[in-house]
């Protein structure tokens, strides 16, 4: 079965959740019944999350601000808000990829996971309004500093992937901020 069915937290947003500040607001997009939330949460980070299905609002809503809301056909309900992490998986609608990004405050992360192109050959999504082009989540994080980067396979299941893990530099930070690869020992 699949991580994202199983309730567990995917292997990208935890190896990356060391770059959150210390009990930053995390905002998940598209959260589903929240299992990036309860992660983030159980880690003492106020989290918030929206979605337009209203079991996974329900799910959440008992320890976190839970945002009903069609993202796709309505307005972005989290307009002139930042968050410490903003954190987006198995979800892509392109229209609201720069809303996304300007989510992220200075000095926070966004987290972001997806199919990419080539998913057609091994399940779905297999529409191509779901998969990403070659490069084309490093071309909408443009204005954050990119720390990792990944397009390509997994195995288990088979699927085809970009994700990244990007920061928006508080202003005046130097171009050599240290921005860890590995989280503290």
């Amino acid at each position: 079965m699949h991580p994202h069915h199983q309730g567990r937290p995917s292997e990208w947003i935890v190896r990356w959740a060391h770059l959150v500040p210390a009990g930053g607001a995390v905002l998940d997009v598209a959260c589903g019944p929240g299992r990036h939330l309860r992660w983030f949460h159980e880690r003492n980070h106020p989290v918030t999350g929206v979605d337009q299905a209203p079991e996974a609002i329900d799910s959440i809503a008992p320890y976190a601000e839970a945002i009903r809301a069609d993202i796709e056909g309505g307005p972005w309900p989290l307009a002139g808000r930042q968050f410490a992490a903003v954190v987006v998986t198995h979800y892509l609608w392109r229209p609201l990829l720069p809303a996304i990004v300007d989510c992220v405050a200075p000095g926070g992360v966004l987290l972001y996971e997806t199919f990419a192109q080539g998913n057609e050959t091994v399940g779905r999504p297999a529409r191509a309004d779901f998969l990403l082009a070659p490069g084309e989540l490093l071309r909408a994080c443009a204005p954050l500093r990119v720390v990792a980067y990944e397009d390509g396979f997994l195995e288990g299941p088979a699927r085809f992937v970009q994700r990244i893990a990007a920061v928006r530099l508080p202003a005046g930070a130097a171009a050599a901020m240290r921005l860890p690869l590995m989280p503290p020992a």
